[in-house]
């Protein structure tokens, strides 16, 4: 699984420092847009030439069968996240049954790709604030605003199929890893790409300031009991 950028870890005693000027310079960045300064650019992906090679492989990995669940560690800890991720998702998405798809799809999507769900969670929120309806301006479409040439590049398929919470998110986590690929592991980088911002970090900040926010997660196994030994009452 993806490694969060250097200093993401909640355990880090510098993480939390790094974390701290993250969510200063995204506070910053919406108060700039809020006094009509500047205001930051959300998804809008760019179009580049690729190689065949790679589209082949991004057309299979888009097109290969979904898994009938996502992997946890233990029993334990599908019980312990699955209710955590629903508690935090109850007010954007009343409907239980249509929350716990929703959460199993991001989890499941972003594993395949080898990325944290939880930055998937709060790249959502940033996007679209999980609005499978969403559309930008620009023209991105649903949960992730996926740019609607994706479609083109890589299926046959029209782009209305973006607004289908599944397809979008497995569209969004198989772009932004194709973007981390292509920035050999830079989370800062594949993220500007994915908004079209490049090089400037407000995007970016805005992610990791919800990431610490509302999508964080541990989890620590429960102790095993010790085993009986004869004797014992």
């Amino acid at each position: 699984m993806l490694s969060l950028p250097a200093g993401k870890s909640v355990c880090n005693p510098f993480a939390r420092l790094v974390h701290s000027a993250r969510r200063v310079l995204a506070l910053a960045a919406v108060v700039v847009a809020a006094t009509g300064v500047g205001s930051p650019v959300f998804a809008n992906q760019q179009y580049e030439p690729m190689a065949d090679h790679v589209r082949l492989a991004l057309r299979t990995a888009l097109n290969a069968p979904a898994a009938p669940r996502p992997i946890f560690d233990s029993v334990s800890h599908r019980i312990d996240w699955m209710a955590d991720m629903s508690r935090r998702l109850a007010r954007r998405i009343p409907d239980f049954t249509q929350r716990t798809e929703l959460i199993k799809i991001i989890r499941y999507e972003a594993q395949r790709v080898g990325i944290d769900p939880q930055i998937i969670f709060a790249l959502i929120e940033v996007e679209s604030n999980f609005r499978a309806d969403a559309v930008s301006h620009a023209g991105a479409i649903g949960l992730m605003q996926v740019m609607p040439f994706w479609t083109d590049v890589l299926s046959s398929g029209s782009s209305r199929e973006l607004f289908e919470p599944r397809v979008n998110i497995r569209y969004g986590c198989l772009i932004l890893r194709h973007y981390l690929d292509i920035e050999k592991g830079n989370l800062d980088r594949a993220l500007g790409r994915y908004n079209g911002s490049l090089g400037k970090m407000t995007y970016p900040n805005l992610v990791y300031d919800r990431l610490d926010r509302n999508w964080g997660y541990s989890h620590v196994e429960p102790p095993k009991p010790a085993p009986r030994i004869a004797g014992d009452f």
